[in-house]
């Protein structure tokens, strides 16, 4: 996709400005991270100071990627422009609707930089909009519009894109990997970024404690699987959230062994809150991209093979049957597909 337009119209309002508000969706990846640090960096080299926001608390998992603390949950200075990175529907923006920090938003130019699929409920206030479904990371998108603006990251932003890329194409190993994406990376490390010491901060951190092994051995006996195991769903409850979450991110802990149990198609981490607040990860294994018409037919959004669904005041039982009928009814597609070719 050719971003001049868009870039030239960002290059105009980051001219404009001193003050930039960066803003996450509620349940962040290291593409949102790694994007909200990039940007910093890219503000700073542009003299304009920075505020990376986050509504939800982020996951101890992303503090592998250098600016994790720079991330808040309050504004506390006045900002001329607000970017929303890797999110472009206000679903997922679920905290921050129910803000007045909303109206504040709204009052001064907004940029959304995207890259996901399936989007309904857009963010209609924005001035503009990038949300290209062919790049592999939001990151990449900033990368592009760094050389736009002929400006040189730091280590600390060319890092942070890279853990974005990385992130995303689970280390250059999925659907969104390209060959233009090896060139990005290639690009990254000439110019400093150290994948070598982002790998080697990440296993650190991700290494699993002992009682995280325990419970993911539970977590093990729990997964449900459906219609000749080709839907695995997992519920996660208030105890798991409060327990376990900060400390290492389910998804991350669970999905690859669950993509690898023999005929798994699409896995279900639901997280169900006390208040009756429901998330749920979804992930597709190769070959069954439903990933992200399913999360839009409950209002999320995201790729074809990982989206996400955000929902208030849900009842577990009938959204799980809900959305496992509809799982499969999209899988079937693709096997009437493939049988009709």
């Amino acid at each position: 996709m050719n971003y001049h337009k868009q870039f030239e119209a960002i290059a105009k309002l980051l001219r404009a400005v001193q003050s930039v508000l960066i803003i996450q969706a509620d349940n962040p990846d290291a593409d949102s991270l790694g994007s909200s640090v990039a940007l910093s960096d890219l503000c700073q080299q542009l003299a304009i100071s920075s505020q990376l926001y986050c509504a939800t608390t982020l996951s101890n998992y992303l503090q592998y990627i250098d600016g994790f603390n720079q991330v808040v949950d309050q504004v506390n200075q006045d900002f001329d422009l607000t970017i929303f990175v890797d999110v472009s529907t206000k679903t997922l923006l679920a905290k921050l609707i129910e803000l007045p920090l909303l109206s504040q938003i709204k009052q001064k130019p907004v940029i959304v930089l995207d890259h996901h699929q399936e989007i309904d409920n857009q963010i209609d206030f924005a001035t503009v909009i990038i949300n290209d479904s062919l790049a592999s990371s939001t990151g990449e998108i900033i990368f592009q519009l760094t050389k736009h603006l002929n400006i040189q990251l730091t280590k600390l932003g060319l890092n942070a894109i890279l853990a974005s890329i990385l992130g995303d194409t689970q280390s250059l190993s999925n659907q969104l990997t390209k060959a233009e994406t090896y060139r990005l990376v290639a690009d990254l490390i000439d110019q400093g970024a150290n994948r070598f010491e982002l790998d080697k901060k990440r296993k650190a951190l991700n290494s699993l404690p002992l009682d995280i092994f325990h419970y993911k051995a539970d977590l093990i006996k729990r997964t449900e699987f459906y219609y000749d195991n080709a839907i695995a769903v997992l519920v996660l409850r208030q105890e798991d959230i409060n327990n376990y979450s900060a400390q290492y991110n389910q998804i991350a802990l669970m999905q690859n062994d669950l993509l690898q149990v023999q005929n798994v198609k699409v896995i279900l981490i639901i997280k169900y809150y006390q208040d009756q607040h429901l998330t749920t990860g979804i992930r597709a294994n190769y070959g069954y991209p439903i990933a992200s018409q399913l999360a839009k037919h409950f209002n999320g959004g995201g790729h074809q093979y990982a989206s996400g669904i955000n929902l208030i005041k849900q009842d577990l039982n009938l959204f799980k049957k809900d959305i496992i009928i509809k799982a499969n009814q999209l899988l079937n597609e693709i096997n009437d597909n493939h049988q009709t070719l």
